[in-house]
């Protein structure tokens, strides 16, 4: 493989780093502040959006289209990743950075000023298009800033963001909504991503490209075509349709096939989307079987655990964000550590497995919680989980970047990204469908008729349906909820061993870049 690394941003002074000793461009602070607000606008605004929708319906109306204002972004945010990462392959990355934020902020403006729900879900589409940029350029800029023997130092700010956004979305939601109204939670994203934009514009100085090849359209539209149905599948599967109902078998049908002609059309191509040679690095193809597991998990454990908390040990819904800090602590915590042990060693793999290990522990643990289960001992296991996650969340991204060229970096950042997202998008739909069908079972056996009427629109009810039932029913429907919950983590740690079992087949590459030289490290390593 080729040496990754690369010279300092263009005309930038520079400073020496404490830790390694490299010559660092001082602008580069600069750039990783603005990645990192762009980052945190990804990652924030669904967060925010859910504690704001009550209030959306009850002014726009449509609630039978609410599930379609997250789908909407969704699904253009994981459809147009892929062609983002090639883009600024092609194009250069700075260039194609801002425009994404462009499309973002606009769609953001819209959105705050949507009249009715048909309205609020196109806008949101259009933001969801520029979201997907904004993940992929802010991996790949750090990709071509940072040599890869340093960006493990980076891993603490990347997570602390993520942790901040699910910790804080909820509760800046709440607090926006409450006082300026629910237009503001879409009209907040103007001021930061204003300034992230001036910083990129400012002080990112990157080589500029052009080039000369056509863009792949048809390998673009059956990419879209195939994400966009498979991300269907998953989220009306089991809900808005059955997994058997007609209207799923055709778009899995379509997805499997567009999927196929884009795989096939990728070998003949010029300049294809995604360039197939990039699997055949072995690191990077474990990579992305990690990623999509680390997703499926993640997710999947985000929506069960406060739901859990809630309905079981009566916590409240207000903080909901909160409920998750043993996890997200755990991880922000580990992943510094896993960053800091990366660059002054350069050595990895270790990582992979123990996440890996502690990932499918920790689910195993949280799938034995019942109904006496305290909140210190769902916190410790939650911790656990975390610790597992922390190990995995940045450095599965590390190295798939260490595994291409500096010519793939876009499309390496972003096909990782990708995966994550299919394995959340199949994470909640698979975890979801156990979980309702225990949820409905169990009421059913426990409470009878009045078990399952209770049940029979939606297997997750809120504070306000759960204080409505009797008490033999809500104590129901609380053994109901611990067995949809063993269910679903149970199935979490199965799919986990997945991923211990790649991890173990990663071979350790030395990353390349500043920091103590290993004796036996080579000059340019090989994938």
């Amino acid at each position: 493989m080729a040496d990754t690394t690369q010279a300092p941003a263009v005309g930038a002074d520079t400073d020496t780093d404490t830790d390694t000793g490299a010559k660092r461009p001082k602008s580069v602070r600069v750039v990783l502040l603005a990645l990192m607000i762009a980052m945190m606008l990804a990652m924030l605004d669904n967060m925010i959006i859910g504690t704001a929708m009550p209030t959306i319906v009850g002014e726009l109306g449509g609630l039978e289209h609410l599930s379609w204002v997250v789908t909407a972004y969704t699904l253009a945010t994981a459809a147009s990743t892929p062609l983002w990462g090639k883009l600024g392959d092609m194009y250069g990355r700075k260039g194609t950075f801002m425009t994404s934020i462009v499309i973002f902020l606009i769609g953001s403006a819209l959105s705050g000023m949507a009249q009715n729900m048909a309205e609020l879900i196109g806008f949101r589409a259009i933001q969801g298009l520029g979201a997907g940029g904004l993940m992929v350029g802010v991996m790949a800029i750090i990709g071509d800033l940072i040599p890869p023997r340093e960006r493990g130092k980076y891993q603490g700010m990347m997570a602390g963001v993520m942790a901040l956004a699910m910790i804080g979305g909820p509760l800046v939601g709440g607090t926006i909504t409450d006082n300026w109204g629910w237009r503001w939670a879409f009209y907040i994203n103007l001021p930061l991503g204003v300034v992230a934009l001036v910083a990129v514009s400012a002080v990112l100085h990157l080589p500029k490209k052009r080039s000369e090849a056509r863009i792949d359209y048809l390998g673009a539209a059956l990419l879209t075509v195939g994400i966009t149905a498979i991300v269907l599948v998953t989220t009306w599967g089991g809900t808005e349709y059955a997994w058997t109902s007609t209207r799923i078998m055709e778009l899995t049908g379509i997805g499997v096939a567009a999927l196929v002609g884009f795989v096939f059309w990728q070998t003949r191509a010029a300049e294809p989307v995604v360039p197939l040679h990039i699997f055949r690095s072995r690191n990077f193809t474990l990579m992305s079987v990690i990623g999509f597991i680390t997703g499926f998990v993640m997710f999947g454990a985000t929506l069960f655990l406060p739901l859990y908390q809630q309905s079981v040990q009566g916590a409240s819904a207000t903080n909901s964000g909160l409920l998750l800090l043993p996890m997200l602590g755990a991880m922000l915590v580990t992943s510094m550590v896993a960053g800091r042990v990366t660059t002054n060693t350069g050595r990895y793999k270790v990582f992979p497995i123990l996440g890996s290990v502690l990932m499918t522990v920790g689910l195993y643990l949280l799938s034995t919680m019942d109904t006496g289960t305290s909140r210190f001992t769902s916190g410790v296991f939650m911790a656990v989980v975390g610790f597992g996650m922390g190990c995995l969340m940045q450095i599965t991204m590390l190295v798939a970047q260490n595994s291409v060229e500096m010519k793939d970096m876009g499309v390496a950042s972003s096909s990782t990204t990708l995966f994550r997202t299919l394995g959340s998008s199949f994470g909640v739909a698979i975890m979801g469908a156990l979980f309702n069908n225990r949820v409905q079972d169990v009421m059913a056996e426990r409470a009878g008729a009045l078990g399952s009427k209770a049940t029979e629109q939606s297997a997750q009810l809120d504070a306000a349906s759960l204080a409505k039932l009797p008490a033999a029913a809500r104590e129901a429907y609380q053994h109901a909820v611990s067995a949809g919950t063993h269910s679903a983590f149970l199935l979490g740690a199965v799919v986990a061993v997945v991923a211990l079992a790649a991890a173990v087949f990663v071979k350790e590459v030395p990353l390349k870049g500043a920091g103590p030289k290993a004796d036996d490290e080579p000059d340019a390593p090989a994938t």
